[in-house]
This record gives structure tokens, sequence and C-alpha cells, in this order.
């Protein structure tokens, strides 16, 4: 365990390091400041490797079963993608708010949770089902994150276009239509992984006979999320709403996704040591 603390104490500090060279880059063109953010980027996908390796050494498998890992690959998943994003033009200030909810994801587990937290031993009849709904939800949570980041950009742009507030950060960015067309496209791969994930959730309770968690608040507060999501992708190809109303309502469905991972502390969904 002290070896995996001090990987992800290692990982963090280069992981605020690397988010303020590329706020510099974000706030004033810093192209050194640009590509030491991206190579301490690249370092920190490196040790947060490194301890999921430690992690699947101390499980004897995939580490997947605890809120603690789920929170470590999530931040890992967004790291990489932003390393992907780091090679697109245009794409500072989309790696800068990608990184922040993955810093803020990877700061609030090492405070907040630890690799002994909760387990799944009473499901081991459908560890299978289980594990495939961890890791639908965890990419299905990364790419909704992507979709609300390019939501929230273009809400920024065209604020600052509607009020002719011109500067080089504005010229920096993507146009609207790049990042509606980004962000649909994101939240088009995350919900049907989203739903895939929720239906072996459901299966997984069935099959092991705890079927009252159907009653948990837990499971609205999804059901809702997920119908923002399909209301979104149904107006969104009938035309029917702007490019503004279609990001508010991107964003709106992120909303419930961060109140349902919320709702875990007072949930019996994942009460995952029962």
């Amino acid at each position: 365990m002290q070896l995996l603390n001090g990987i992800y104490d290692a990982a963090l500090l280069l992981y605020a390091l690397s988010l303020l060279f590329v706020f510099s880059d974000c706030l004033k063109r810093n192209p050194g400041g640009k590509r030491l953010g991206t190579g301490l980027l690249v370092v920190v996908g490196i040790f947060q490797a490194a301890g999921l390796a430690v992690r699947f050494s101390q499980e004897q498998g995939l580490p997947i079963f605890t809120p603690y890992d789920f929170l470590f690959w999530f931040s890992f998943i967004i790291v990489l993608t932003s390393l992907a994003v780091a090679y697109t033009r245009g794409g500072e200030f989309t790696i800068l708010l990608l990184n922040m909810a993955g810093f803020s994801v990877f700061l609030l587990n090492r405070v907040w949770l630890t690799a002994e937290d909760h387990t799944l031993q009473s499901w081991s009849a459908v560890h299978g089902w289980l594990a495939m709904h961890i890791i639908l939800a965890n990419l299905s949570f990364a790419a909704l994150t992507l979709g609300t980041v390019f939501a929230i950009m273009y809400l920024f742009l065209h604020t600052r276009l509607k009020h002719k507030k011109w500067d080089d950060r504005i010229r920096r960015l993507p146009s609207l239509e790049t990042m509606d067309k980004y962000s649909y496209t994101a939240i088009l791969a995350g919900v049907p992984l989203l739903l895939a994930s929720l239906v072996l959730a459901g299966m997984s309770i069935v099959a092991e006979g705890r079927t009252p968690l159907f009653q948990d608040t837990k499971v609205l507060t999804t059901l809702i999320g997920l119908a923002v999501y399909i209301a979104y992708i149904f107006l969104k190809r009938s035309a029917r709403r702007s490019g503004t109303s279609m990001a508010r309502w991107a964003i709106a469905g992120y909303g419930f996704i961060i109140l349902n991972f919320l709702l875990n502390s007072w949930s019996e969904f994942h009460g995952w040591g029962g």
C-alpha cells in the first residue's frame, strides 16, 4: 500500500504542475508551457498505469470493483483522452477543462477513498456482469465528460461572440459548429455505453434476487439522467432546438450523472460490502 500511495502522490503532484502549465498556455500563448504541460501529462499517465499495475498485483485480477479503482480508472481514461486531443489543432482549452475534471476526481479519490473501501464479495455469482457494467459505465462517463466539456466551451464562445468580445483566446477555440458536432458525437458514444451498463446492472440484481434495490432513489435519478440524454439525442436529430439549448441539455444530463455518483454515499444500490 505504501508503494501505491507513493506512486499516487507523485502522479498527483505532476498532474497539478501539468495543469498549471496548460493553464498558462490558455491564458496567454506559451508554446514552451504547452509542451511541458503535455510532457508532464504523459508522465502522469505512466505513473497512473504503474499504480493500476500495483492494484492488479494486489487484487490478483482487474482492479475495478471498488469506488477507489473506478475513479482511478476514470482519471486515467481522461488523461489518455487529453493526450489524444493534444495532437489536434485548437485543443488547448479542451485539455484544460478535461484535466480540471480529471485532476479533481484524482484528488478527491486520494483524500476521500482508499483501495480497501467496499468489495463485491457478496456478488460473486455475477462478477462477470458487474465487471462489464463497471467498465462500460467508466467509458460512458468519460465520453459524457468530453461531451460536456465541448458543451461548456460552446456556451462560452457563443456568449463572447454575442457580446462581440474578441481576443486571442477566442481565436484559438474551435468554431461553434465544430464544438457542437464534437459534443454530440461524444454524447452519442456515451449514451449507448451507459444504457448497456445499466442493463447489465439490472440483470445482476435480478440474478442475485435483490429486486428491492430497484426501489432505491439512485435508480430514479439514473433513469432521469438517461432520459435527459435520450431527449438530447432526439432533439438534436430532429433539429428542433438551437445549439445553445442543446448545450444546456448536455450539461443538465451530466449534472444528473454527478448527482448519481454523489448519491452512492446514501444509496443501498452500491452498498458493495453487503
